[in-house]
């Protein structure tokens, strides 16, 4: 990325690992986060990408200081909500959209031309990296704690779910047959629980495991803002358009 002065971004934020890096990463070279975009299931209840509870999303960005907006899509009506999003934002003087994409190349096609079409830049801060076990070593050397909440079953047991990215995840995670250590195809997810550039660390307080088709879910029903309020469920979801 080119440096620019305090450019208006948002982060389309999954909650997860890839979004925070990626944030960090357009934060140093002097964007100005403005939001973070999360998409929602159409009943508002859990984030689209790491099937994360949307209170979770929205106490993250109170944590860093910048609102979450949340916006319910079916997997038909995605683009078209997201387009929507992006238009709305850029009426708030946003100019770029921040993405943790990887490598997966229909991803980034798919960002590029959505953003395009919207009138933003597309930034993939994370693009191309080859080297995987790299981007985990600046996580864990940024001192972003984040958490595996979201596993593949045919890829990776349930035994790994709570597990915090450190060195003896990517130690494990390297022994692991078929699975990209950063979870780029999916094998797993991770929460962002605190950050370089949060306020506040978020502490779960209670969890369940949940069984779905081909996944297996660390559900994460009560959590809380160090020096903040909990977030348990049910608290009213905040909702664009």
């Amino acid at each position: 990325m080119e440096r620019t002065e305090e450019l208006k971004a948002f982060v389309s934020w999954s909650g997860g690992k890839d979004a925070a890096l990626s944030c960090w990463r357009a934060l140093k070279e002097g964007y100005r986060i403005t939001h973070l975009l999360n998409m929602i299931d159409e009943d508002g209840h859990h984030s689209r990408s790491h099937h994360l509870r949307a209170e979770i999303l929205r106490l993250q960005g109170e944590a860093m200081g910048v609102p979450v907006v949340q916006v319910p899509s079916s997997w038909e009506t995605y683009e078209e909500r997201f387009k929507s999003a992006l238009a709305d934002l850029k009426q708030t003087g946003v100019k770029a959209g921040v993405f943790g994409d990887i490598d997966l190349e229909e991803h980034r096609q798919w960002v590029e031309r959505v953003s395009k079409e919207s009138g933003v830049d597309a930034l993939l801060p994370l693009w191309g990296e080859s080297t995987r076990e790299d981007l985990l070593e600046e996580l864990i050397a940024a001192g972003f704690e984040a958490v595996v909440v979201a596993v593949r079953r045919d890829l990776v047991g349930p035994e790994w779910l709570g597990r915090r990215i450190d060195q003896d995840f990517i130690h494990d995670i390297k022994g692991v047959k078929g699975v990209d250590i950063c979870g780029e195809g999916g094998e797993y997810h991770t929460v962002i629980l605190s950050a370089p550039f949060f306020k506040g660390r978020i502490s779960i307080e209670e969890t369940e495991t949940l069984f779905h088709e081909d996944n297996i879910f660390l559900e994460i029903t009560r959590c809380a803002l160090a020096g903040g309020e909990e977030a348990p469920t049910g608290r009213p979801v905040q909702r664009a358009g």
